[in-house]
């Protein structure tokens, strides 16, 4: 059996390079959705299931989208042409996302199609298009590289969606304090800094997923072949369409269930985080609620400032992921990164200082990189080759199945239950993510994934 060749530095940084783009769509979106549906009339009880658009397009898209992409094979090659149909798709989503008013003739803010109602639905195609970009991106890592690079690829690929995350999360503020573009508008309205930060989100998306299609020559199926000691090409033809994918799943490596729990409190928390950030920092800091005040508009670009701090510090520390990890393991790094993550949530709970917010955002942002590179690396040493894309899709499950559950019942918690005030889901979110460190305990590594380069 051959041996992948290990890469060098820029072939890595090449073959990652697109998700850089890819964060910026992201970033934007974690960052402003809350506030464009807030704008368009959608109160807090019920933006979870606004944003369950997101996680149940990942849940359905993620494993049809890699199962046709291990089957691929054109000029292009197998990943690159799903990586130009998501690109063109996001590009279009990221313009339309906060022009959602503009499909709606004067005079039917009360019909059933109102303003909510098309952003949410620009926010599921958005995150759909996301969604055929990005799954493709994760398997091409486990293609190009060999086991021993898999911490390292996934860790520059944190690294690029740290600096993709950060630049996107501060977009708005940008505008708004080096352009002088106004972060207020009217009622119903979506502020200019806002709609011109996904105009220039939407083309750097573009352009470094190109980038990445360039100059990214994949294996084709027949060297991938020769790659692994278990897979044939004939293997890779010999089922095709859902059932296959129901196989599959019937039959993922047990690493993948072993994380599954890991994965649910961490992605349960983040959602949270995500969602409630915004109308939590404009009610526990500013005092406001109405989404149309000058208050909260301030509220919103500080969360764009403090999402860029947690992205900042991810990008930094992804690359520190590679050494430590080498030295006290894969498990026990990624354990000892959520509990900073979980100490971080909780600690935004307890300030009433935005400001001081900065130094909780350092504990997500380690915990954020490690979520990110961790979990890939320890998964795809246990994948055939022929599968990579199949099964990094149905993995997604372990990410989307927790948003879908945060988003059903979160919202009536916070109403309910936290008496209207989302500053505790926060402060759930934290609580999760110290059980996900907990839970990784569990993870049962492949011995070779020790082994770090």
């Amino acid at each position: 059996m051959k041996k992948k060749p290990f890469l060098n530095f820029w072939q890595i940084w090449n073959l990652t390079f697109g998700f850089l783009g890819i964060q910026f769509g992201f970033a934007l979106q974690n960052a402003n959705s809350s506030r464009i549906l807030q704008t368009y009339g959608a109160d807090v009880e019920h933006l979870s299931l606004f944003w369950l658009a997101a996680p149940l397009t990942g849940m359905i898209i993620q494993p049809i989208i890699g199962h046709y992409s291990d089957k691929t094979w054109c000029r292009l090659g197998r990943r690159r042409p799903f990586f130009l149909v998501g690109a063109i798709l996001t590009t279009i989503a990221l313009v339309l996302m906060p022009n959602a008013d503009l499909f709606l003739s004067p005079g039917t803010a009360n019909a059933i199609l109102s303003p909510v109602l098309i952003g949410a639905g620009m926010l599921m195609i958005m995150d759909a298009s996301i969604n055929v970009t990005m799954e493709p991106f994760r398997a091409l890592v486990g293609d190009m590289l060999p086991d021993e690079q898999h911490t390292k690829g996934f860790s520059i690929q944190t690294f690029l969606i740290g600096v993709g995350a950060v630049v996107g999360s501060l977009l708005p503020s940008i505008m708004n304090n080096f352009f002088g573009l106004s972060n207020t508008a009217a009622p119903g309205e979506v502020p200019d800094n806002v709609k011109v930060a996904f105009y220039v989100g939407a083309a750097i998306l573009f352009s470094s997923v190109m980038w990445t299609i360039v100059k990214t020559k994949e294996y084709s199926p027949e060297e991938l072949a020769a790659f692994s000691e278990k897979t044939t090409t004939a293997e890779v033809k010999k089922k095709n369409g859902f059932l296959e994918i129901m196989h599959d799943i019937r039959h993922m490596p047990k690493v993948m269930v072993q994380l599954g729990m890991c994965q649910f409190f961490s992605w349960f928390a983040l959602f949270s985080m995500w969602v409630y950030t915004t109308p939590a920092l404009a009610q526990h800091v500013y005092g406001v609620t109405d989404p149309a005040s000058a208050q909260y508009a301030v509220a919103a670009d500080k969360v764009g400032e403090l999402f860029s701090v947690y992205n900042f510090v991810a990008m930094l520390f992804a690359l520190m992921l590679i050494p430590i990890a080498k030295g006290i393991g894969r498990k026990a790094t990624h354990a000892v990164c959520l509990l900073l993550g979980g100490g971080g949530l909780i600690t935004m709970y307890l300030f009433t200082n935005s400001d001081l917010m900065f130094a909780s955002m350092i504990g997500i942002g380690i915990a954020w990189a490690s979520i990110l590179a961790m979990p890939y690396a320890i998964l795809s040493d246990s994948l055939p080759p022929a599968k990579m894309g199949t099964y990094m899709g149905i993995f997604n499950f372990f990410i989307t199945i927790p948003q879908i559950v945060n988003g059903v019942i979160h919202g009536w918690i916070v109403n309910h239950v936290y008496n209207g005030q989302p500053i505790y889901a926060l402060l759930t979110g934290g609580c999760f993510l110290i059980l996900a460190a907990v839970s990784v305990i569990l993870i049962k590594e492949k011995a070779k994934a020790t082994s770090i380069s």
